[in-house]
């Protein structure tokens, strides 16, 4: 069987990214919940200059997970980005002009900032004021976001390119600002935003849970769980407020996608919304389709007679629909999952009970039901923006390297292993650290910070 280096090469850089961007999405969410706790313990603060040493626990039990996490997202990010040179150098040589500076950009403003200030975080304890170790901890949480804004504006670019022009082969930049704010680019932003606070937000519930589920759970465990689900269940709603706006603006920008999404063959109007299907691209339908009548046109233009435009008006330039339709419903699935879950979890509070078994059971279970929505989320943006590179304006067939398919192959199986290990390996140690006993949560190590923990038994 000969191989097609193509679909392997996308196949490596979709490894690659979906590996990657489960690290960051922890980095960016949690490093504002660090803040918060640090906040929490400066606030705490009194005359004798004590303060709620829960806080302090919690904080840097988190802060040992936040720089985990960032390292690993660190290594897998350099990793995915040398595959614009080995797989995709014509990427780097048509639109080189725009993405590199948009990725320095990122280095020098986002990265080094995360990277310089978080030594203090993690070492600061007993050698630098609390104002400093505040200071330095809203420097990070900015960092990352900042690395969010640069990312995602190039990303958000690629789908819907402007501000450039053509010149002997090449993207030349008419208009910064047109390309940095590209029409899809505020809510592709403000989506990922909440997606990363929903993913640390459910990171922090479960872990929580779980502790107190083995019984080795101190009053700032039921702290910090109760801050995952508040926060869960405000953002959880604005969530999906924002990804109705995302989905108007990618019909607008981007119907091939839309198309594929909702499996529309042919363009109707008052078309349905396909809750349960299987699509068959040969025979241009949807087998054992469950259908809500008028549902599509009613969520994407919001008329019930709207018109949706099919995949027959993009023959040959729409995105393979099974895998964008199917990303799209576990994401939706899992989405309105967090928002019941998050809702069940406050409204327990809210009525002044403690979480039932069976809840800390469920949060538990929903530890890293983040990843699965951006992870799907994101196979709906990039596999539904092909055949694009960039869209409407380079296919990916136009800037694939010319390897061979066996060596293709083999470095996907290599990183495929690899991935596999790390990825074992960083939940085998959160799982290690959430099942310290209390007081071994209470040692400091050398530099005086709590050792791993944030409970007190």
């Amino acid at each position: 069987m000969e191989l097609d280096p193509l679909l392997l090469a996308r196949l490596q850089f979709a490894l690659n990214i979906s590996f990657h961007i489960l690290f960051p999405t922890i980095t960016i969410g949690l490093a504002w919940f660090l803040l918060y706790f640090r906040l929490r313990y400066t606030l705490s603060i009194d005359t004798n200059g004590k303060g709620d040493k829960q806080w302090e626990y919690a904080y840097y039990f988190w802060v040992k997970v936040f720089a985990l996490t960032f390292a690993l997202g660190v290594v897998s990010g350099v990793t995915m980005s040398f595959q614009f040179g080995t797989n995709w150098p014509g990427f780097m040589e048509t639109a080189g002009n725009i993405a590199g500076p948009l990725l320095g950009y990122e280095v020098l403003t986002a990265f080094f900032l995360e990277a310089s200030f978080l030594g203090i975080m993690l070492f600061g304890k007993q050698r630098v004021s609390n104002r400093t170790h505040l200071i330095a901890t809203t420097l990070v949480a900015a960092g990352t976001t900042f690395s969010a804004f640069w990312i995602l504006s190039l990303n958000s670019w690629m789908q819907t390119p402007t501000g450039f022009f053509m010149e002997d082969g090449q993207f030349q930049i008419d208009s910064w600002m047109e390309i940095i704010f590209n029409p899809s680019f505020p809510y592709r932003f403000f989506h990922m935003l909440a997606a990363c606070l929903l993913t640390a937000a459910f990171l922090v519930a479960g872990i929580s849970a779980y502790r107190c589920l083995r019984g080795v759970d101190g009053p700032a465990t039921w702290r910090v769980m109760r801050t995952g689900i508040i926060v869960a269940a405000i953002v959880a709603p604005i969530q999906i407020f924002i990804g109705d706006l995302h989905g108007l603006n990618t019909l607008e920008h981007q119907p091939a996608k839309v198309a594929a999404m909702e499996a529309v063959w042919e363009t109707e109007n008052g078309a349905a919304f396909t809750l349960f299907g299987f699509p068959d691209e040969e025979s241009r339908s949807t087998r054992a389709a469950i259908r809500i009548p008028y549902a599509a046109s009613l969520v994407l233009t919001h008329e019930l007679d709207g018109e949706v435009r099919g995949l027959n008006e993009f023959e040959g330039e729409h995105p393979p629909v099974a895998p964008v339709f199917w990303s799209f419903r576990i994401m939706l699935a899992v989405g309105f999952a967090m928002l019941l879950v998050s809702w069940w979890a406050a409204w327990t509070l809210l009525r002044n009970r403690d979480c039932s078994p069976m809840l800390l059971r469920v949060l538990s279970l929903m530890t890293y039901s983040g990843w699965v929505a951006v992870l799907a989320g994101w196979y709906v943006s990039e596999v539904g923006r092909q055949p694009w590179m960039i869209y409407g304006q380079l296919r990916i067939d136009e800037v694939v390297a010319a390897h061979g398919g066996g060596t293709v192959l083999t470095t996907l199986l290599a990183y495929a292993a690899l991935y596999a290990f790390l990825l074992v390996s960083y939940i085998a140690t959160l799982r290690i650290l959430s099942l310290k006993p209390a007081q071994s949560l209470i040692d400091t190590n050398a530099g005086g910070a709590p050792q791993g923990g944030y409970s007190h038994g």
